[in-house]
């Protein structure tokens, strides 16, 4: 049974990935750190205490006698840079499973956000990612604005119906485009209109259960 540390910025999270790898033998350790999240608007808040921070916990994690480590927070995976911090087991980004899928996507492409903090360093790793498969992609991003406090606050109701009617709208807006949901916290809304609509909307959940067997050579469950 591998054993796999999940890095979350929020509870919210952690019942996605379970369930999302709920088909594999493996044992999920969470550890969450909302305290970024709320302080990152402070006026003495730097990149520098961000990146502090991350890496003790990873360090912190990594000896915790798991064979990976999932960071599912695109704020947290914007300040890891796998050049500059080299550890001893796999660190896998959430979204390095979404950019894989987004880079076989042959239509234009809109990238739904609901945290704004976290548009700029995730559409800057889509580019990297992209680059670097070299696959030519045409991608513009969208915040899905006073979304996200919702869920921060734990209205996890009122933040899916919200991110739902933005995605809808986003849908209607652009028939000819992909739309793709950027955060993980936005995959309920995600599912529920592609129940609703019969339509695909690119999410987290439906792309790391393949890619996480894939890096980790994962098992089912007997």
């Amino acid at each position: 049974m591998k054993r796999i540390g999940c890095y979350h910025a929020h509870y919210s999270n952690i019942e996605h990935v379970e369930k999302a790898l709920s088909i594999f033998d493996v044992e999920l350790i969470h550890f969450v750190d909302p305290g970024l999240d709320r302080l990152k608007m402070d006026a003495d808040f730097t990149k520098e205490i961000v990146e502090k921070k991350v890496i003790e916990t990873l360090d912190w994690i990594t000896k915790c006698h798991v064979d990976a480590i999932l960071i599912t927070c695109t704020f947290f995976t914007a300040i890891f840079n796998e050049e500059v911090h080299h550890y001893p087991i796999p660190i896998i980004k959430i979204d390095e499973p979404l950019f894989e899928d987004i880079c076989k996507m042959n239509l234009p492409i809109i990238v739904a956000f609901t945290n704004p903090n976290t548009v700029n360093g995730t559409m800057n790793q889509l580019l990297s990612y992209s680059k670097m498969k070299g696959k030519e992609i045409e991608v513009e991003p969208f915040l899905l604005e006073n979304t996200f406090e919702l869920i921060m606050q734990g209205k996890k109701s009122e933040y899916i119906q919200s991110v739902s009617m933005g995605l809808i709208n986003i849908i209607e807006e652009n028939p000819m485009k992909n739309v793709v949901a950027a955060q993980l916290s936005m995959v309920p809304a995600a599912q529920l209109i592609e129940k609703q609509r019969t339509i695909t909307i690119g999410n987290h959940l439906d792309s790391l259960s393949s890619y996480m067997k894939k890096i980790l050579a994962l098992e089912p469950k007997n």
